[in-house]
């Protein structure tokens, strides 16, 4: 621990006078400029064709981390550093994990080992995308027909190791964790994901690879179209294309937030996608972005993706008048190598601030190394519960270490939406009204970690049941509460439900199992292997789904399909031990069928 850092405590920083003022009540959005090119319709032409005018800041950009987020194993920088082959064990189950090359290309694989030290099963995988700029790590991406599942190894920079991927040391996954699309829009260019689906991709996957000049600046068609005509401007600035730097504030904070500003929901508005958002144009018209208030006993214990919110917190935002934004310190198109990014911010910090800011003498801050480091102290890394080995920058700014949230992080809620805070809020303007089905979406999402919002949630889902009463998500959710009541009336106004919400069009494999069983229950049993067929082809790598319909397939004693099916599931899902014994049993006559059925 450096000196300087174990002086922070006792020295605060002295803010220069144009910066000691009143914070901004709000932004205002009376100087609004209008970007034609957020408007719907206009077309992307790639990050390639922006580099035909503008090489020089093309270069620089796709030297950053956002410019090489996502790339082929092939393409990616330093591939041939990778440690390989590595084995890993999972610490709860009895799996391991492999990754090693062939030639180019990198493989990983899972398998289990009997108690004689023989493979139980091998299940092998050609890594077919990089995730990733190798800041804090590296997530690999398999593809499996249409769908993009997460790889259960990763790896992580700061041990230089490979090790389980975000989220397998709780469960097993093994290559069937889909990509979601909010996860993919936000490491990649412009992925096609397909509405409604989980891990399903249009074709082509991706129309471009790598974060590029369109996720900040906007559809670039009809820029393109009018510099190439050399149309005339209609006053000193070209509004056929967004420029963040013209932008008031809190609307260029919001091309940042739609990535760097995760929080407890983020429900899309209705009839919204994720490929809908258009920098220049509010983000709150895509996808709200709500946080639990804070608690005065529980401040937020970690910076994942809590850059907006952590910033707009620190004295240094709310001194500024409202004219800090994200680039008043970060130049999306140039990164500072690590040894340059002290002086670098540094420099960020002095266009407020002086050497007479900081109290710490100037020959301790010199004897630092790095020497004279504003964001060593101010913005100190922290480590992250939820991705090992990795950490990220505290936006919050503190003066001293253990700094407390200021007052205004308290009263962040409004009259007309007292339990949550609206992070992506259009400031200073007449209070929009947030759709219903928005905020059921909001709390749903919270009340497993958050139980005082199930009044709220049941409430809406009351008052949505009058009015998307065709909607599959509502009907679903209608379902799922009368099947918690546990009565038998409950359990029929749930089947009710359920089988509602798969006809209104519902994806979920769970909606479908129980229209599935409730249709086996009362004797139509080809009427259930319809209604699970028909889910795989929706959700064609779902266990779950082939595992019912071999069930299935048993009880109409159709025993050629159910071998069938429980071979083409190992063969989609060797891991599964249950088919695997199933068809064991089966192949030998010990199972329900005809003796030594094949």
């Amino acid at each position: 621990m450096t000196v300087l850092v174990l002086l922070m405590p006792i020295f605060l920083i002295a803010l220069p006078a144009r910066c000691r003022q009143k914070p901004a009540a709000a932004h205002s959005t009376a100087r609004l400029v209008r970007f034609r090119n957020a408007l719907p319709g206009v077309a992307y032409v790639g990050s390639k064709t922006c580099a035909e005018c503008h090489p020089d800041i093309y270069d620089s950009f796709i030297k950053t981390d956002m410019g090489h987020s996502m790339s082929l194993p092939g393409e990616w920088a330093n591939f041939g550093e990778l440690q390989a082959p590595v084995r890993i064990k999972h610490p709860k189950a009895n799996r391991y994990y492999e990754v090693y090359r062939r030639g180019s290309e990198l493989y990983q694989s899972e398998y289990e080992l009997d108690a004689e030290g023989g493979e139980i099963f091998r299940d092998e995988h050609k890594i077919d995308y990089v995730v990733g700029a190798g800041a804090n790590g590296l997530t690999f991406i398999v593809r499996r027909g249409d769908f993009l599942f997460e790889a259960p190894l990763s790896y992580y920079s700061r041990a230089k190791a490979w090790d389980l991927s975000p989220g397998y040391k709780q469960g097993d996954y093994g290559f069937n964790r889909p990509i979601p699309a909010d996860c993919i829009q936000c490491h990649s260019g412009r992925p096609q994901p397909v509405e409604n689906t989980d891990g399903r991709f249009k074709n082509p996957l991706f129309l471009e690879l790598p974060i590029g000049c369109e996720n900040c600046h906007g559809p670039g068609a009809l820029h393109v179209e009018e510099r190439r005509k050399a149309a005339p401007l209609a006053g000193n600035l070209d509004r056929s294309i967004v420029n963040p730097a013209k932008l008031p504030g809190w609307l260029a904070d919001n091309i940042c937030m739609y990535c760097h500003q995760g929080a407890d929901a983020r429900p899309l508005m209705p009839g919204k996608s994720y490929g809908d958002f258009r920098p220049g144009a509010p983000l709150t018209d895509t996808l709200a972005i709500f946080a639990v208030p804070f608690d005065r006993h529980s401040p937020p214990q970690e910076p994942l993706l809590q850059h907006f919110a952590l910033m707009s917190l620190s004295q240094c935002y709310l001194k500024s008048g409202g004219k800090m934004s994200c680039i008043t310190c970060h130049d999306p198109h140039h990164q500072p190598a690590a040894n340059e990014a002290p002086a670098y911010f540094r420099s960020k910090c002095l266009t407020c601030h002086n050497d007479k800011s900081c109290m710490v003498p100037l020959k301790v801050r010199l004897s630092n190394t790095p020497p004279d480091n504003c964001v060593g102290c101010h913005m100190p890394k922290q480590s992250l519960r939820e991705i090992s080995h990795s950490s990220l920058t505290d936006h919050r700014i503190p003066a001293r270490p253990g700094e407390p949230l200021p007052e205004i992080a308290f009263h962040l809620t409004t009259p007309e939406l007292p339990d949550l805070v609206h992070l992506d809020a259009v400031p200073k303007s007449p209070t929009r009204p947030i759709p219903p089905v928005t905020l059921f979406r909001a709390y749903g999402e919270l009340v497993a970690s958050y139980p005082q919002y199930i009044t709220r949630f049941n409430s809406l889902l009351d008052l949505l049941a009058q009015s998307e009463n065709n909607n599959a998500f509502i009907l679903s959710s209608l379902a799922r509460r009368k099947m918690n009541e546990g009565t038998t009336e409950s359990a029929a106004a749930a089947s009710d439900y359920f089988q509602q919400a798969v006809r209104a069009g519902s994806t979920d494999t769970f909606d479908i199992e129980q229209v599935a069983t409730v249709q086996e229950e009362a004797g139509r049993t080809q009427d259930a292997i319809a209604t699970v067929i028909h889910g795989l082809t929706v959700n064609p790598y779902s266990p779950r789904l082939y595992r019912l319909l071999a069930a299935l397939y048993i009880s109409a004693k159709e025993y050629n399909d159910a071998l069938k099916t429980m071979k083409k599931d190992l063969a989609l899902f060797p891991e599964d031990s249950f088919i695997r014994s199933l068809l064991k049993k089966a192949e030998s006559g010990n199972a329900p069928g005809p003796p030594g059925t094949k």
